[in-house]
Order: C-alpha cells, then structure tokens, then sequence
C-alpha cells in the first residue's frame, strides 16, 4: 500500500513538474505545420477582407520581436506589416497620444503586428518618468474606449504580454554582452530598465487592471523556453481567427516558350565573388 501511494505521488509530481527544453527537431517539426497554419490564415484574410491587428508587449529579452520573426518569415510581407515605431519626433509628441499609432492600423486583407504598442505609456514612459503619472493615469482610463472603437470597426485585436523570470532575463542580457550577432540589442535603456524589475511589475499590474477587457483582453505567455513560448503563441493566435483553410487547385507548371533564336549574351557582367 505504501509503495502505491509513493507511485500514486511520483505520478503526480511528474504531471505538475514543467516539461524540459524542447528539442530543436520537434521545435522545427511542429513550427513547420504552425507555418502552413500561417499560410492558411494569410489567405483567408486577403480573401475575406479581415482586418487584424496584434500588439506584443512584455519584459525586456522576453522575446518578442524572436516570435515575431517566427511568425513572418513564411508569409507575405504585404499582408503581414510589422510595425517597430522609434522614439517619437518632437511634432508627434505634440500630437494626441494614439495618433502615431493609428495610422499603422489594418486595412481589409492585412495582419499588422505592433513589436512594442500604444501600451508604452503604461509601461516604459511610466516606469523611466518619460511621461507624467496623470497622463499614465489618463492613458488607462481612454484605452478600453479606444480599443473598443477598433473592435467595433471590424479589427481583430490581439494583446500578448511575454513574461520572463529575473533570472532568465539577467541570463539573456549577459548573453549580449559579449556576442556581436546580439550586441545592437542592449541599450542603455535596457541597462537602466533591468534595475527596475518591480517598478515594471507594478506598471504590468495596473495595465492589466485597467485594460483587460471582454473585448480586448490580455494573453500572457510564459517565455522562459523560447522555443515553446513561440509555439505556444502562434497555436494560441491561429484560435482566435476565424480562418478557413484556402480550398487547392492542381497545379501544373505550364510548357517554356521555344527560344526561337536566343542566344545567351557575351557582355561583361559583374559577377560577385565565390568565396563559399
């Protein structure tokens, strides 16, 4: 009895431990189906004139702009926008404070994704005093308002915040020190905002309370594992459109044209170099 109810416990930590880092061939084998998912959804929404517009958020290294790319690099770039907007110029810190981003916005038969959003007035304009705290507070209270008015314009809105632990993220940022393939990634904003990990925390918490709604809510993704984090996110994302897989004709590649003539030209092109 006693050695069943030590199984019986076993069985249960193994169920409640999480799962170890995913292999690069299962990584690849399912983001491959994902991919023609991907594919699938782009041509429904070209097809079907869908509007859909998916703002990522979260910790500094959580990988957001990783899944991005992961997300992109199979589809089209005119149906998939990415939108990355710099430090904003001094006339559009005179304009209202959504107008930047408004006229990034889809249009029928496009997917635009915002690689940081109108959320960094709740987030990095708050915590690093780049804005007031009434005009934070201000922020909170029109956002719901204003997402709703996307919403009802027919836009598909997707809100992820990619959390990552302390640890996990003092690992990634270390891990730029030194690589030149990752270096461009830290800035000395990064390096002020690392040691403020629970001015960020409260911002988080309050962006959530005042903005998660029915009709625009919050998926959090836990990104420790990159590789899952990712598939977890795309799987996610595919659920919440309503796509319908493209019916496929047989194709068949049609008969070249005869030369009739042609001969392959003798001028002195430019070749580039082989080295590989």
């Amino acid at each position: 009895m006693a050695k069943k109810k030590k199984d019986e416990r076993s069985r249960d930590d193994a169920a409640t431990t999480a799962p170890g880092p995913m292999k690069r061939k299962e990584y690849e084998r399912q983001m491959r189906i994902l991919h023609g998912e991907l594919v699938a959804m782009q041509e429904w929404v070209k097809d079907s004139g869908a509007k859909i517009c998916i703002a990522f958020e979260g910790r500094d290294t959580a990988g957001k702009g990783g899944t991005i790319k992961r997300i992109t690099e199979r589809v089209s770039p005119r149906v998939f926008r990415v939108v990355a907007l710099p430090t904003p110029t001094d006339r559009e810190k005179s304009q209202m404070y959504m107008q930047r981003y408004v006229g990034h916005f889809p249009a029928a038969g496009e997917v635009v994704i915002f690689d940081r959003s109108w959320y960094n007035r709740a987030g990095v304009e708050r915590v690093m005093g780049f804005c007031k705290p009434e005009e934070t507070d201000r922020f909170l209270g029109l956002a719901p308002a204003f997402e709703k008015a996307m919403t009802e314009s027919g836009i598909v809105l997707l809100k992820y915040w990619l959390e990552v632990s302390p640890d996990e993220q003092t690992r990634r940022l270390e891990s730029r020190i030194n690589d030149p393939r990752k270096i461009w990634k830290l800035s000395a904003m990064d390096l002020k905002s690392y040691s403020r990990w629970y001015d960020y925390s409260r911002a988080r918490d309050a962006m959530f309370a005042a903005t998660d709604t029915a009709w625009a809510p919050w998926y959090v993704a836990d990104a420790d594992d990159k590789k899952r984090a990712r598939l977890n996110i795309i799987s996610h994302l595919l659920s919440q459109v309503p796509y319908k897989p493209p019916h496929r004709q047989d194709i068949t590649l049609p008969k070249r044209q005869p030369p009739r003539g042609y001969v392959e030209t003798d001028l002195p092109l430019r070749h580039i170099p082989t080295p590989f």
